[in-house]
Parts: C-alpha cells; structure tokens; sequence
C-alpha cells in the first residue's frame, strides 16, 4: 500500500507592507480636491465668477468710453427776447453743443422738472435772462456755466486772461482703469461669500455634514479647505479681468504681477473667511442669503467699487478706510495703477488679515455640524 508523499508548503519570509497611514492634512487635500470637483460640476459658477465680470466691465466701459461731450438740452420759455437768446447761443463758438427748443413757460418748466431739459432759460423782457437749474444734477450745474460762457461770449465779454484747456483721456486717467481693480476686488468678495458661504449651507440643508462629525478629520481642516478653494479660482479670475482689460481698454499694469496675485490672494482668503463666519449657524439657504447681503451691501455703496468714497464725508472715511473691500480696492489699484511696492501697502493688508484671521477664529468656534 503507497503513502502519498506531502508536498512541502513555502512559507514566504518577505514582511507584508506597513498600513497606509493618512498625514496629519490628508483630510484637508481630499476636502480640497472633492471641492474643486464640486465646482466643475456647477456649470452656473463658470458664468458668475468669470464670464458675468467681464460682462459687466465690457458694459460699463463702454458706457463711458471716450467720446464727445453730450450736448447741452436747454429750454427757452417763449416770449419777447427769445429770438435774442437763441440768436446768441447760435452765434457762440461752441453753438454746436447746444440743443434749443422754444416753449411756453408751462411747457418748459414742466420738461425741466421731468429731466428732459438740463436748463431753462427764462428772458425778462428787457435784454436779461434768468436760468433755471437743479444744483443737485451735475448736468443742470454744467448746462448753466457752459450757456452763460457762451451768451456772454457772443455778446462781446473779452476774458481778462487768455486760458487754454487741454483735454486728458489716455490710459490711466479713466474712468475704465478706476472700475476695473474695483470689479477685481467685487468679484473676490462675492466669489468668497457666496462660494463658501452658499456651498457651506447648502450641505447642511443636504445633511452632508454630519457625515464628517464622525471622521478624524478637524473641524479647522474642513473650513480651511473651504476656504482655499477659492485660491485657485482667484488665479483665473483675476488673470481673465486683467488681460481683458489689457486687451480691449488697454490698461496700463504698473505694478508686478506677483504683488497684484498676492493682494487678491490675501483678500480672496479674506472674504472666505467672513463667509465662513456668516454661515457658521445658518440652517436655510434663505438665512445665509440674507446675511451674506447684510454684510455686503455697505461696501458695495461705501468701499469705492464704481466710484470714490472720497465723495461722502471726510468724517466717515476712517470707517470706510476700515473694511475689507475698501483695503482690497485700494490695495489693487495702488499695485496696478499706481506701482505702489507690496511692502509700502502693509496697513491695507493688515486690515484684510485682521478681518480674515479674526472671522476664521470665530468660525471655528461658533461653527456647528448641524
């Protein structure tokens, strides 16, 4: 009777490799990463935070382009020395910047009250004339010292001395180079409000964070991730504008452009962490929204986007001086306009850290899960 003969096991004397173990920012770099694919599936974020700027700087840009001065609408209320009015404005060296209608007086008033006239001229039947205006429409101040220049003009007045006016509209005196750097800083400041503020509640609404509260990851990791997120959408947002405005308004970019991205990144990090503190404890998409546009309404009035805070009173302008947009703003268009060197702007980025550094503290502490 045969014995089967045992077949002799190999035992492998190689060691088994040592467990993968996540480092102490994995959560954070897979948060980041599961973002910015979220964000490639949001094909409205392509239009808001890139196409709708320069949508919106084609069109202002165009709306105050360089072009001839508007003519000046001017209404003359019907009666004796009307003729003599208009006669004169005709006979002015500037007659083609005036637009004359004779009306009767309720005519005249009426159009003026309505806008349709930018000053009404009133003869009082022995060679004067009265002008009616409206101090507060820049137009009607203007109408008025442009008619009377040339009445009196036409009328012989010699000036006492001869003046010239040189008119200056290259780049960098625009209207088109002040908006651009003020868009730059409003898109950073929506796209960080609205991007982290928005995407945060909207996966609180969807019970998507609760998932989390059981992972080893840090509370701080998941915000920051948020946050940062919106770095790399700065590159692009900030590249697109500017080579926009290069292209089509010929912009003249003083300063580098490794202080202009630095600037945009410190504000871009700014206004996501004051995003994050607006939604730290909102539970509905209709709370944050409210929120979000209660913190940022009085910089877009008060923080220079589409004009200078110089015009409200100097008594405030500390308080302006103080918020995130306005820093941002000025910090830009002191880099692109003016060449200001990053390290002579430090009290404008002190703002934007304080504001940044202080809403991430507190958007740590007060955040909740659920």
């Amino acid at each position: 009777m045969s014995v089967a003969q045992e077949t002799p096991v190999k035992v492998s004397t190689q060691a088994s490799p040592p467990p993968r173990r996540n480092g102490p920012w994995a959560g954070y770099s897979h948060l980041l990463m599961a973002r910015m694919l979220e964000l490639k599936r949001e094909p409205e974020v392509v239009f808001w935070v890139f196409v709708f700027p320069l949508l919106l700087a084609l069109g202002l840009g165009i709306a105050f382009r360089n072009k001839p001065a508007d003519a000046v609408s001017v209404a003359v209320v019907s009666g004796v020395g009307a003729q003599d009015a208009q006669a004169l404005l005709a006979r002015s060296p500037q007659h083609e910047l005036f637009k004359i209608q004779i009306l009767d007086a309720q005519s005249a008033h009426k159009a003026f009250r309505l806008g349709k006239f930018d000053l009404v001229i009133e003869p009082d039947g022995k060679g004067g004339f009265a002008y009616r205006y409206d101090p507060a429409r820049p137009e009607s101040v203007l109408a008025k010292s442009e008619t009377d220049d040339a009445m009196q003009a036409a009328a012989g007045r010699k000036d006492a001395v001869t003046t010239t006016t040189v008119s200056s509209s290259e780049p960098g005196s625009r209207y088109i180079d002040f908006l651009i750097p003020g868009l730059l800083g409003m898109n950073l400041m929506n796209s960080g409000m609205w991007g982290i503020g928005f995407a945060l509640v909207d996966m609180r609404q969807r019970k998507l964070l609760k998932r989390f509260v059981g992972t080893p990851m840090r509370r701080g990791h998941f915000l920051l991730a948020l946050a940062s997120s919106r770095l790399i959408l700065m590159i692009i947002e900030v590249g697109l504008l500017l080579a926009f405005g290069v292209l089509f308004f010929h912009l003249r970019v003083l300063g580098s452009i490794a202080a202009i991205a630095l600037i945009a990144a410190i504000g871009s990090l700014t206004f996501g962490g004051v995003g994050l503190l607006t939604a730290s404890r909102a539970q509905k998409i209709e709370s944050v929204s409210g929120l979000i546009n209660l913190v940022m309404m009085p910089m877009w009035i008060f923080s220079g986007v589409f004009f200078s805070y110089e015009r409200f009173p100097a008594l405030i302008h500390p308080v302006i001086k103080a918020l995130p947009l306005t820093a941002l703003n000025d910090a830009l268009r002191a880099s692109i306009l003016e060449g200001t060197p990053i390290l002579h702007q430090w009290p404008r980025l002190l703002v934007m850290i304080a504001w940044g550094g202080v809403s991430f503290a507190l958007a740590i502490k007060w955040f909740r899960w659920t």
